[in-house]
């Protein structure tokens, strides 16, 4: 229920947060001017307390160069008059919504799929080996017969 005592706490906490939220929108801007495009694709200020600005990397070979240049990073952000006194480089990978290209479905050929059906046809009716290659065949893009004499 939203009462005017939570309505005012709401403000103090927002009264709080958005500084800080400015801080780090200004972190990121001179992270993007200071660093190679490709680290910045790669990389984000995701946060800033007693004087280190916390930096998440991709991946380790991203955290690495990033380390490489800390001290550039440092000296930039020291520059737009933020006390820094450290960049802490994290590995953190970005979590993505949706499947990854890996994961989409890969059509099998009319052959191919006819075998998958017989050979799932052949087991035993309560086989679950049976029932996950029925699966695999609702679930999967039936392609061309061609697609399977190119293997």
């Amino acid at each position: 229920m939203l009462n005017t005592e939570n309505l005012f706490a709401r403000t103090e906490l927002t009264a709080r947060l958005i500084p800080h939220a400015l801080i780090i929108g200004r972190l990121g801007e001179t992270f993007a001017k200071t660093a190679p495009s490709g680290l910045v694709q790669q990389a984000r200020v995701v946060n800033y307390r007693l004087g280190t600005v916390v930096i998440h990397a991709n991946n380790g070979a991203v955290a690495a160069k990033l380390r490489q240049i800390s001290q550039r990073l440092n000296n930039a952000f020291i520059e737009v008059g933020l006390q820094c006194s450290q960049v802490d480089i994290k590995v953190q990978p970005i979590e993505t919504i949706g499947q990854s290209d890996t994961a989409l479905a890969k059509p099998i050929s009319r052959v191919s799929a006819r075998k998958i059906r017989a050979c799932a046809d052949a087991m035993p009716a309560d086989s679950s080996l049976a029932a996950a290659l029925r699966k695999l065949l609702e679930r999967a893009a039936i392609g061309d017969e061609e697609a399977d004499g190119a293997r």
